[in-house]
């Protein structure tokens, strides 16, 4: 029987942005992968007296940096008693799957980034700055993009590998990439985001580029880096799903859901949501109809027929795909 390689990988406690980690597993052919343990006090998950935690599997996919028949193993961590750890967010977001499973709730996240070399975006010249933002979204030509070999291979390597991704672009700022995944429920998202910035994070290794997912990587007058994320359940996508989608923006708007909200959609939102650079600022809260400046932006031609989808503006490129899905579904659906 042959062998194969298992990565697992999952999300660790570093705050106040978790961050990825994988470890290989040489398993045999057709086997099924098991649970497996990791030293959590490396991680910010345990304490050195009682360092073991789980890693049990929840998504699996083909790995296409490797071997035909090895494979990405996404993982969950569980602590030694048996109980979700506290990083463990997708829990709480299958459980609200589980609940509003007759919403059919699809997502699609557009996860921004930038590529940084020496602690600086790529295409920033030493000691000085490129030219204002404007020829770099979906920019063409060796002075606008930089580093598109990498992004080209992440696209084939998220197509290999089976995920729901939708598009990638260049962003507003040199070295700063976008890719979508979707449509997709809410842990499925989440799986499928995650699984998709482990390869960009491996990729960028082999190109000296670290991947970033910082609100604001470049301080100035540049656009952050934010996740916008597509929202609609079945009724708003039905006819008369304006009626629905309206009635969503208005819970969304209550006082403390705003606050709950921008609490949990990444660090640093503050230096991203100024009310600049397409933004509304996180001390207010308004939706409107093809309004980049917005909090909610409902696309124009959801108002035209009358049903469709929202998206929301707010949640930074850092943030946790499962906490974003779980707060949209329960805010809007509870």
């Amino acid at each position: 029987m042959g062998k194969i390689r298992a990565e697992y990988i999952w999300i660790d406690g570093t705050e106040p942005t978790p961050l990825l980690r994988a470890k290989t597993k040489v398993m045999d052919e057709g086997e099924t992968p098991p649970e497996w343990g990791f030293d959590g006090s490396s991680t910010n998950q345990a304490t050195g007296d009682r360092s073991d935690c789980i890693l049990r599997p929840v998504f699996t996919c083909p790995d296409p940096l490797r071997a035909d028949g090895d494979i990405l193993v996404l993982c969950d961590v569980y602590s030694a008693d048996g109980t979700a750890h506290p990083t463990n967010t997708r829990a709480a977001c299958a459980a609200a799957e589980a609940k509003h499973k007759a919403q059919e709730a699809w997502y699609g996240m557009e996860q921004e980034y930038t590529l940084m070399k020496n602690g600086r975006p790529a295409g920033f010249p030493e000691g000085g700055y490129p030219g204002p933002q404007g020829p770099y979204y979906c920019g063409t030509g060796s002075s606008n993009v930089v580093g598109r070999e990498l992004i080209e291979e992440h696209l084939e390597a998220c197509i290999l590998a089976g995920l729901k991704i939708s598009g990638i672009n260049a962003e507003v700022m040199p070295g700063q990439w976008e890719f979508q995944i979707g449509p997709a429920g809410p842990t499925e998202v989440g799986d499928h985001m995650y699984i998709a910035r482990y390869l960009l994070n491996r990729m960028a290794e082999s190109y000296g580029f670290d991947a970033s997912f910082e609100a604001k990587p470049a301080k100035g007058d540049w656009n952050g880096a934010g996740c916008h994320t597509n929202f609609s359940t079945k009724a708003m996508r039905e006819p008369g799903g304006w009626d629905v989608i309206v009635a969503a923006c208005e819970k969304l708007g209550q006082p403390e859901k705003i606050k709950l909200h921008i609490a949990n959609y990444g660090h640093d939102i503050e230096s991203r949501l100024t009310g600049k650079h397409e933004t509304c600022s996180y001390k207010e809260f308004k939706y409107g109809v093809s309004d980049r400046g917005a909090s909610i932006r409902i696309p124009l031609a959801t108002k035209l027929t009358g049903y469709g989808y929202f998206e929301d503006r707010r949640p930074n490129a850092n943030m946790d795909p499962y906490t974003v899905a779980r707060l949209l579904l329960e805010t809007t659906c509870d």
